[in-house]
This record gives structure tokens, C-alpha cells and sequence, in this order.
């Protein structure tokens, strides 16, 4: 048998996702480019790996047990690239994120010198919404999760990283009468949510409660990017992290309603499991954005904190 590392790593993401085309988006390769490799892969083998069924992709009993020791063949692979790069006194290994979406307008700042730092550091970071993110943690399956609220049932330790702040936002301002109430002014206003389990829904949820509300719940929606660009199309009204809509704003494109009780403040706190024993590659990024966070916020968040 003569086959790669690339078609290993090529087959795995195809039994991961169970799909030639979304693998092909993921790797940023065409998807001819990954069938080609895919083929190249299996023709080396007698067992089909993988099946179509009704224009689905499955991965056979056979393809499994390959695809777990292909698994095993690249993480040996970067055992010994881990191994080399320790000689030579660097710092290497894997760190292991799981961000909520919103955080991908935080996170990357906080890595980004650090990772320049470290060449020999393979960084996993999966940006999903707050659920996700907790379940990750909860299991141990990352070394640290970024959350803009605290889970209540986890035994957790924290370190806050910066303010978050929600806006009531549109794509033009209200127009609001004077002494207008809460009641009066979202009685009739279209509202765009978040999905149920996203922290953004959470906060906005707590508000409209708090403030004893009833408000037009215009649509729901899975992502905060998907929520931003049907405000952007005059859709409805949302409240809004405003570390998400920096440039709308600076174009214009979108307005920040003033009402009172807004903005509602949280935090964005890097957390992991209480007692957790973290590897030397995690105690250097916590050590590393303890010492910079300051420099971070200046050079990076001046804007959207003051």
C-alpha cells in the first residue's frame, strides 16, 4: 500500500463530516480535488470504506475501523513533529478552545501573538453556540471554553477577559416620544432572536423578563452573523453584542437605540473544570493573557469599552 498522509487526513474529515463537499470547504480544497484522493485512498483497499445511498455518503463497517487507524497513524505523526520541536526547546502540543460564536470577534486576539510565539502549538478551536460550548467542557474534551455567562452548574474556574455589551440596535434609530415607556416602546417592535441556548438569547431574555415585557418576536435565528444581516435588512430590531457590530456601526449601517436598562453588561471569561491538571501549552496561555490582557484590550477593545 502506498498511501499519504494527505489522503488519511482527507478521509478522516470526510468520515467526520459524511460529505466530499462540506469536507472539501473545511480542508479549502475543491471538492474534485478531495473525490480524486478519496478514490486514490479506497482503490488501495479490496472492502469499500464509504457507500452512497440516495445521493448520501456512508462510511461501511470497514471504512470505521480504517478511519480510527488512520487516526491513530496522524496522531503519531504529530507525536514525533511534538517530539522534534521539544528538542529543540519549544513549546508544542495541542490547545483545545471551545468559544461561543459571538467570541470569534474576541478570542483570536488573545491567541494571535501567542500563537506567533509558538510555532510548534496546534490550535482546535471550535466556535459554536453556548450549549455546545458548555457540553465540550463539561465532558473534558477542551482545555478552555469562552463564554460571555457563567454556567451555573459547573464546578468551573474563571478569568474574566472584557466587558461584553448588549444594545438594543436597528437598522435606524427609533424614533421614541418623549417619556416614552419600556411597555409603550417594545410593545409593537419586531424583535430578532437568537435560538434558545445561545448566551446572547439568554441575556436578552433575562432583560425582557426583568423589565416585564411583551414584545413582537419577529423570527429566531442560529447565529449572531445571521441575526446582524437581517437587522442590516430591516427586518426587526435585536439586542446586540456590540463587540459583533463594530464596523456596521462605523459605516452607519446600523443604529444604537439609547433605552434605559440597556446596555446590559456581562463578561467574557475564559473557563475551565475546577482542579483541572493542564498540560504546560494551556499554563502558558493562561500565564500569557494574565500578563497582556491590558495591551490587548488597549491596542485591540479601546473602542468598545470606554
Amino acid at each position: 500500500m502506498h498511501y499519504t498522509l494527505n489522503q488519511l487526513q482527507i478521509f478522516l474529515k470526510v468520515v467526520e463530516l459524511q460529505s466530499v463537499t462540506k469536507a472539501a470547504e473545511v480542508l479549502h480544497l475543491t471538492q474534485p480535488a478531495v473525490s480524486i484522493q478519496l478514490k486514490n485512498f479506497q482503490d488501495q483497499f479490496e472492502i469499500p470504506l464509504t457507500e452512497i445511498v440516495g445521493r448520501r455518503l456512508y462510511v461501511t463497517d470497514f471504512g470505521k475501523e480504517i478511519a480510527e487507524a488512520a487516526d491513530n497513524i496522524i496522531e503519531q505523526v504529530y507525536a514525533i513533529n511534538y517530539k522534534t520541536q521539544a528538542y529543540k526547546g519549544q513549546l508544542t502540543g495541542k490547545l483545545k478552545l471551545s468559544i461561543v460564536s459571538t467570541g470569534k470577534y474576541v478570542m483570536p486576539y488573545f491567541l494571535a501573538d501567542f500563537m506567533k510565539l509558538h510555532s510548534g502549538i496546534e490550535l482546535q478551536m471550535d466556535v459554536t453556540n453556548k450549549n455546545s460550548v458548555i457540553q465540550s467542557l463539561e465532558k473534558n474534551e477542551v482545555d478552555f471554553a469562552l463564554v460571555s455567562i457563567l454556567p451555573e452548574h459547573l464546578n468551573i474556574e474563571h478569568f474574566d477577559l472584557l466587558p461584553n455589551k448588549l444594545y438594543l440596535v436597528g437598522k435606524n434609530q427609533l424614533k421614541l416620544k418623549r417619556g416614552a415607556k419600556l411597555k409603550e416602546i417594545f410593545n409593537d417592535l419586531p424583535l430578532i432572536f437568537r435560538e434558545p441556548g445561545s448566551g446572547t438569547r439568554q441575556t436578552m431574555t433575562q432583560f425582557i423578563e426583568s423589565q416585564d415585557l411583551q414584545v413582537l418576536k419577529k423570527m429566531e435565528l442560529t447565529s449572531n452573523e445571521a441575526v446582524k444581516q437581517a437587522v442590516l435588512a430591516g427586518l426587526g430590531y435585536s439586542i446586540m453584542p456590540l463587540i459583533g457590530i463594530k464596523n456596521e456601526l462605523q459605516n452607519k449601517e446600523l443604529q444604537i437605540t439609547p433605552i434605559k436598562g440597556l446596555p446590559i453588561t456581562t463578561n467574557w471569561s475564559l473557563i475551565w473544570l475546577k482542579g483541572k491538571k493542564h498540560a504546560p501549552v494551556s499554563v502558558s496561555l493562561l500565564n500569557y493573557i494574565k500578563a497582556e490582557k491590558e495591551r490587548i484590550i488597549k491596542e485591540r477593545f479601546g473602542w468598545a469599552i470606554n
